[in-house]
């Protein structure tokens, strides 16, 4: 079994970086992922998700520096767990848990530019050794 989860959105809070008890770095933050669409009435509709994005070793201490609230990203992992929950309006919500495996930065990097810019891919575990790149871009 394998599933993969690609999520593009903007971070929703400052990253939050910790340690578990053996020492291992993780930070976490919530990213917000909208869809935009016209219905059939010519109307802007929108529609925003909310993940709780978990990054671990290397990543994490990566995101904890260079990451803000606001900051546009993309995430490659696998949904962890899911927990349902009622809103004071009686709404049936979830949170999503997100652990990622994979983490480019999509913000400009020069001012005024009108395109949508390149990701920046965080360099991924040596797989023999599990140590990672010393340059995070």
């Amino acid at each position: 079994m394998y599933q993969q989860l690609i999520l593009i959105g903007n971070l929703g809070n400052e990253p939050e970086m910790r340690y578990t008890a053996s020492g291992v770095p993780v930070t976490t933050f919530n990213l917000a992922v909208s869809k935009r669409w016209t219905n059939a009435e010519g109307q802007s509709q929108e529609k925003t998700t909310w993940f709780r994005i978990s990054l671990w070793r290397r990543q994490a201490e990566i995101a904890s520096q260079y990451l803000a609230k606001g900051h546009r990203v993309m995430i490659v992992g696998e949904v962890d767990l899911t927990r349902p929950w009622t809103d004071r309006d009686g709404n049936l919500r979830a949170n999503i848990e997100v652990t990622a495996t994979e983490l480019k930065l999509m913000e400009n990097r020069g001012a005024g530019t009108a395109s949508e810019p390149e990701p920046t891919a965080i360099p991924a575990s040596d797989e023999a050794t599990g140590e990672k790149s010393s340059v995070p871009f």
